[in-house]
């Protein structure tokens, strides 16, 4: 054997465990976008928006599929509250530092926040699409001081990446600023849409979705279904209505919160 090829030899067995587990790698990548994986996110209030309530949310994502569980209380009663996984930016809450003074009160609205939740990845409704165009949904979201939502949904590649990732956000809206129990006008008209008081449409509840620990589930997640209030979902609507606002945006998620 030359020394030539003796060189070739050891350069080839070199180069083989490589060539060799490139394949695996990659399916090893793909699998990864499947495996089951369980998230909880705490749900805190923004105090800056006069808010008090709290919540948890637990999701167990296997492929895009995802079994939600939301639940919250303290929010205002007898109105919908809109609740989505926000996704594409920090996965983190905002400080309520990046609050803004407008109409004479400080507050924190939808747009403030994006950067740091991001735009809506997944609308989190009770029945029919949860795409961003269903944002603000009126008729499909929870209504009430408290709430129990359990649904299984397919999500977009988009959001289930981001999901995985650990950019995803739950982020809960509606507020009673001036606790005059109705969504009013006394912040002034939603950043999302004109059309909408601002109070019905401002973040209240927000929790960054986190890997679950190991072991057993802790936080109250899971149970039982609770079936969807249609009365009560009724009567959400027409108290938004009632304030001059009917929940129709059907926009992309560069237009919502």
């Amino acid at each position: 054997m030359t020394k030539t090829t003796a060189c070739a030899l050891a350069a080839l067995a070199t180069l083989a465990p490589m060539v060799a587990l490139a394949p695996s790698a990659a399916a090893d990548d793909t699998s990864g976008r499947h495996k089951a994986i369980t998230l909880h996110a705490t749900l805190n209030p923004f105090k800056v928006n006069k808010v008090t309530g709290s919540g948890t949310a637990m999701v167990h994502l296997e492929g895009n599929t995802a079994h939600v569980t939301v639940k919250h209380s303290g929010l205002l009663a007898g109105a919908p509250h809109a609740q989505h996984f926000h996704i594409g930016a920090k996965g983190v809450c905002p400080p309520e530092s990046v609050a803004k003074e407008r109409n004479g009160k400080v507050f924190l609205n939808t747009t403030d926040g994006a950067p740091f939740y991001g735009g809506i990845g997944t609308s989190l409704t009770t029945t029919g699409d949860t795409s961003p165009s269903s944002g603000l949904a009126v008729d499909r979201f929870p209504v009430g001081d408290k709430v129990h939502y359990e649904r299984t949904i397919t999500l977009s590649d988009e959001a289930a990446k981001s999901l995985r990732e650990g950019t995803g956000v739950v982020v809960v809206h509606g507020i009673d600023f001036n606790g005059n129990g109705t969504y009013d006008n006394n912040l002034g008209p939603s950043d999302l849409d004109p059309k909408l008081p601002s109070e019905a449409t401002n973040p209240a509840l927000c929790g960054p979705l986190k890997m679950a620990a190991k072991g057993a589930v802790h936080g109250g997640q899971g149970g039982t279904q609770t079936p969807v209030n249609t009365a009560a979902a009724a009567a959400g609507a027409t108290l938004l209505a009632g304030a001059g606002a009917v929940y129709g945006l059907r926009r992309r998620s560069a237009r919502q919160s």
